[in-house]
């Protein structure tokens, strides 16, 4: 095991709340997204190839500014993207503007005071916001092949190129970092936000036909995930989303066969 029992646990543990949380989000804004946001309008079955570019655009850029050390403008990206994500978030369980003014205040701790607290706390609550504003984009079919290509694309990075370890330890110098993170004694305990974020969209697009009975995939990608992080070595990084893509595809069967 890479970690410390307890540290993994609170991992998985903290992976599941949010995909809770966030199919929650997904269906309370189903009808109207809050602040007069509009979903993008993308062919549905092609969805897949415009967001796969994006990012692949949007993770080059990310590198770049870490690769060349402009921690203060991957901070303010960072700042505004967590203001946004929360309001939406929150919005969903309390007023707009109640909503707002606490995305702001925990969006400046996170990021120019960061604690693990905060920072955990928060990460709860971002990726419904994305899965809400997305999940009408993709059909199925799309949002499977985005899987897949995510997969491998995640498979390179970490084993070949390797520029996603590069990424991981630059966020962490830079105390600005995209998902879960715990540190303890001299480790520290890791989950990408994609690694969250791609599980709860698919979870999403597919509740869209089969309800609360969608929550056996987010069970699914829970197990799975738990085998990878429980036989995973220490000082080697793994591509997580080839087995979240395996839990998502193994849920998604199991719904097939279930007589719903």
């Amino acid at each position: 095991m890479k970690h410390k029992l307890e540290v993994t646990l609170l991992l998985i543990t903290l992976f599941f709340i949010a995909q809770i949380i966030g199919l929650l989000v997904v269906d309370k804004t189903s009808e109207k997204l809050p602040y007069g946001i509009e979903r993008p309008e993308i062919e549905q079955r092609t969805a897949f190839l415009p967001t796969f570019i994006a990012i692949l655009i949007m993770t080059f850029f990310i590198y770049i500014l870490l690769k060349f050390k402009l921690y203060f403008l991957w901070k303010i990206w960072f700042f505004i993207a967590v203001i946004f994500a929360l309001s939406l978030s929150f919005s969903s369980f309390i007023p707009e503007t109640i909503a707002f003014i606490l995305a702001l205040v925990l969006a400046i701790i996170k990021v120019f005071k960061p604690n693990v607290y905060v920072h955990n706390l928060t990460e709860l609550f971002i990726y419904g916001a994305l899965a809400a504003i997305f999940v009408n984009v993709f059909s199925i079919f799309s949002i499977s092949i985005l899987l897949i290509l995510i997969s491998i694309y995640d498979y390179i990075a970490v084993y070949k190129t390797k520029h996603m370890i590069t990424l991981a330890k630059s966020q962490s110098k830079a105390k600005i970092f995209a998902g879960f993170f715990i540190p303890y004694k001299k480790e520290v305990a890791v989950l990408g936000g994609g690694d969250v974020g791609f599980p709860l969209l698919f979870t999403s697009v597919v509740m869209k036909d089969f309800g609360l009975y969608s929550l056996i995939i987010t069970t699914s990608v829970t197990i799975t995930l738990s085998f990878l992080l429980f036989y995973s070595k220490k000082k080697k990084f793994y591509p997580a989303m080839p087995v979240i893509t395996l839990g998502c595809f193994i849920g998604y069967i199991i719904l097939q066969l279930l007589p719903l």
